[in-house]
């Protein structure tokens, strides 16, 4: 079983990267699991408070869960041009050395996804995330990526996905990425 991590960079209610990860779940290949994680309850990252107070609790148990999956997805949003502050925010908290050692990202296989209103989806936040993958030892999928433009045209009311080209490119986006996993 290769049990997959979704990670939401969006604070919205009815986030276009959330409702993308959940549509994930419906053409997952055969033994693949995809739990989704959003950032509520990560603080700003304040040295000060790490140093008196260690990590935070909501911190702590991302990146356990994280630590448990055999590979994470960043559905990422853009915002202007770039990736969002709170999700970087979040990854800076989970690198820190009080959880996994500093360790956290490296060598986990790491998939790049996102979905905005935006008319070339989200093209400049995860080209800003290859330097920090990098940087953190992510083993990064490079042979997909995900990019929803328009994402309020591909998800209805209920932020079901209702764009038939978009969920055809799950199943190979997921099925190519678990395969990415397992070598």
């Amino acid at each position: 079983m290769t049990r997959l991590i979704g990670l939401s960079g969006s604070l919205r209610r009815e986030s276009f990267n959330t409702a993308l990860l959940r549509a994930m779940i419906h053409h997952l290949p055969d033994g693949v699991t995809l739990e989704i994680a959003t950032l509520h309850g990560v603080p700003l990252y304040d040295g000060d408070v790490e140093a008196a107070e260690g990590v935070p609790p909501a911190v702590q148990a991302l990146g356990e869960t994280i630590a448990a999956a055999d590979g994470v997805i960043l559905s990422t949003p853009e915002y202007n041009n770039g990736m969002p502050g709170v999700f970087k925010n979040a990854i800076d908290w989970l690198s820190r050395g009080g959880v996994h050692g500093g360790k956290l990202f490296a060598g986990k296989p790491v998939a790049l996804a996102g979905a905005s209103p935006g008319g070339f989806g989200t093209i400049m936040s995860q080209a800003n995330w290859l330097p920090v993958m990098r940087s953190l030892g992510m083993r990064h999928w490079s042979e997909g990526r995900l990019l929803v433009s328009r994402a309020h045209k591909a998800f209805d009311a209920e932020g079901q996905l209702a764009d038939e080209t978009v969920a055809a490119q799950l199943g190979p986006y997921l099925a190519g990425f678990a395969g990415f996993i397992g070598r």
